[in-house]
Order: C-alpha cells, then sequence, then structure tokens
C-alpha cells in the first residue's frame, strides 16, 4: 500500500468505503490517517464557501475532519477504522 511506512509491524488490513470506492487501512488507523495513506486529503467542503477541508489539528480539538460514518458525523482523525464501515464527506456537528 502507498505511503506506509515499512517496519511498523504486523498489523491486520481492514477494508472500507469512502464516497463508494473500497479503501484498504491498517487496523488501529485512524480514517484520516487512513485515507491521507492513499492520497485522499480533501474530507468535506466548507458550509460557508465550499471550499476543500482536510486534517487541521489532526487530535480532535477543531472540527476541519468531519465525515459522516455509517450515518453519524464523525471526526476522522480520532476514529479508528473497521471493516465494512461505509465513509463519506462531509458533515456539520
Amino acid at each position: 500500500m502507498s505511503g506506509r511506512i515499512a517496519g511498523l509491524g504486523e498489523r491486520e488490513l481492514v477494508e472500507f468505503t469512502f464516497d463508494g470506492e473500497q479503501v484498504s487501512a491498517w487496523a488501529g488507523d485512524s480514517i484520516a490517517m487512513a485515507l491521507w495513506a492513499v492520497g485522499q486529503q480533501a474530507l468535506r467542503n466548507s458550509s460557508s464557501v465550499g471550499e476543500p477541508r482536510g486534517v487541521l489539528c489532526n487530535m480532535g480539538i477543531c472540527y476541519e475532519c468531519l465525515v459522516v460514518v455509517d450515518g453519524a458525523t464523525v471526526r476522522s482523525c480520532t476514529t479508528m477504522v473497521r471493516s465494512g464501515m461505509k465513509v463519506q464527506r462531509g458533515g456539520k456537528l
């Protein structure tokens, strides 16, 4: 998988979808980092002007990385991937 650092130990691969496309990630990755690793940086569009937004703080303080997971709006930087989850762009709290 591109964007991964070799030698970090063995972890299970999990698959989930992002906007309907299959994504492979390592168990224990946040959604944000799993998407970043496959080149997906825009996670939502701003509600005011529609500009792309992505990971900013990567520790759960801001709301820039909001996505919708199985119908619930979550911060992608603090939500771990799990097999079969359906992730979509966007979201508002």
